[in-house]
């Protein structure tokens, strides 16, 4: 398998588990607590984590097809870094924490 090709099921792969499992499967208490940062109601913030979940399961498929495409790229980075700005803003305590979004986002 080609370094791009890997790269591309890693990135892509990425979003579709930070979708399905911390978001719709089932809400992972580190999710309630970054949607509850919002200052929306309990179930305002379980609606938006679902929603954000089917949007990263989406994007993921999205990613690994079309992977060439500057534009899904750009979002791709756009979307971890925003993420990443997300956290540092409204719960910047995670951001030493295990698996932290520093250590997941900037490698892809």
């Amino acid at each position: 398998m080609s370094s791009e090709k890997s790269a591309r099921f890693i990135i892509g792969l990425s979003w579709l588990y930070h979708g399905i499992f911390p978001k719709l499967m089932h809400v992972a208490p580190l999710e309630k607590t970054m949607t509850g940062s919002l200052s929306f109601s309990e179930e305002i913030s379980y609606l938006i984590t679902k929603f954000v979940g089917v949007s990263e399961v989406i994007f993921g498929l999205v990613f690994i097809v079309l992977y060439k495409n500057p534009i899904v790229v750009w979002l791709n980075i756009i979307g971890l870094t925003g993420l990443l700005c997300f956290v540092a803003i409204l719960q910047p305590q995670l951001l030493v924490g295990a698996f932290n979004p520093v250590t997941t986002n900037i490698p892809s």
